[in-house]
């Protein structure tokens, strides 16, 4: 129960809060808390408001376990009626005082921005595939990947 009501809690003060409207999130389990390189995620999305200015991130959820202070993750999107463009992105999770991501108990939850400023986005669907660079394979101790994007309130 009281577990219940901090989540509610910060919700409302979230909602209340932000600057930003969520627009789509989602983000996909792996089985046995491993990232196999073989395996990309893809996420489907749709934009409409055409005038606004948008946030992209790759959102992750990792435990405690976790070897490394980064990961290295191609992140591929397809805008509407554009050809694919793949970038390499070092998202760094841990500092010198350790994880940089909101923490509930040893699970790890980290949104790491693609995009430098604000952008804004053409009407359609987009598609933006995810998938793990790093030299272990499978990479252990990922729980979960996706996609989260923000309209920014101006």
């Amino acid at each position: 129960m009281k577990k219940s009501a901090l989540i509610i809690t910060l919700l409302v003060i979230c909602a209340f809060g932000c600057d930003t409207v969520g627009v789509f999130e989602q983000t996909k389990a792996f089985a046995n808390q491993s990232w196999a390189a073989k395996d990309s995620l893809r996420f489907n999305f749709e934009i409409n408001d055409t005038t606004a200015f948008y946030n992209v991130y790759v959102v992750l959820r990792h435990t405690d376990a976790y070897r490394y202070s980064n990961i290295y993750i191609n992140v591929t999107s397809i805008n509407p009626g554009d050809t694919a463009i793949t970038k390499r992105h070092n998202f760094i999770l841990a500092g010198t005082t350790g994880w940089l991501g909101s923490a509930m108990d040893d699970i790890i939850e980290q949104r790491k921005l693609i995009n430098s400023n604000p952008i804004r986005l053409k009407k359609g669907t987009y598609i933006v595939v995810l998938k793990q660079i790093m030299r272990d394979d499978p990479l252990l101790h990922i729980l979960n990947a996706g996609v989260r994007v923000e309209k920014v309130i101006q």
